[in-house]
């Protein structure tokens, strides 16, 4: 499958990596792709270019980047690039502003989220919220004793939650779809949640696991 990944960060790279390791093809996209080329050199098969010219390339795309600049990403990108496409949001709506007693402040409220903005903006890309709820170093097929840690999803378009639910099987990752896009309001404060050990107690190795009777 070719995945273009929207961002060039952490988080982007990673992906990136772990899609690469996993035998898919990659282009992963920045406003300057030039900073990518020590990346890309150390990384066997990756691709570079611009937002516009990943979001062309993938089949699916990641959106990997501060939750303030995703709009404008998706933007640069290019509506007609992403349009019928299945986008992975791995977003999260972090204010400008220093975590209270561990806790990150949003810049939505309670009943809102980000991802829903997205996609009343783009009602063509069939967003899935996704890798939004942990950190980077577990991305890619995290080991715990327990098993498969769970990777909470939600979005409109089951077809492209069955081809990230792939993805993330293929990343070590047991998927839970929560439902629409409404559910993000939900997902996206487990990024929250999952930071407070961190922050509080510098620990950053945990991840969720939803156990079922």
């Amino acid at each position: 499958m070719k995945i273009g990944v929207l961002g060039s960060g952490v988080v982007g790279q990673t992906l990136g990596a772990g899609f690469l390791k996993h035998g898919h093809e990659v282009t992963v996209g920045s406003r300057e792709p030039g900073k990518l080329k020590d990346w890309a050199a150390n990384t066997p098969g990756a691709k570079i270019g611009t937002f516009a010219e990943a979001a062309q390339f993938g089949q699916v795309l990641v959106l990997a980047v501060k939750g303030s600049a995703a709009a404008e990403v998706l933007r640069e990108a290019g509506k007609e690039n992403v349009a019928g496409k299945p986008v992975m949001d791995a977003c999260n709506p972090i204010a400008d502003a220093p975590p209270e007693n561990g806790v990150l402040r949003f810049f939505t409220d309670i009943n809102s989220s980000l991802m829903e903005a997205l996609q009343r903006e783009f009602p063509e890309a069939r967003l899935v919220k996704a890798f939004n709820s942990v950190g980077s170093a577990q991305m890619v097929n995290p080991s715990y004793k327990a098993g498969r840690p769970t990777m909470f999803l939600c979005g409109n378009d089951n077809a492209a939650k069955k081809t990230v639910t792939g993805l993330l099987d293929e990343l070590g990752w047991e998927a839970a779809d929560m439902g629409g896009v409404e559910a993000a309001r939900a997902i996206e404060p487990l990024c929250m949640l999952w930071c407070i050990p961190g922050f509080l107690r510098n620990e950053w190795g945990h991840a969720f696991k939803l156990l079922r009777e």
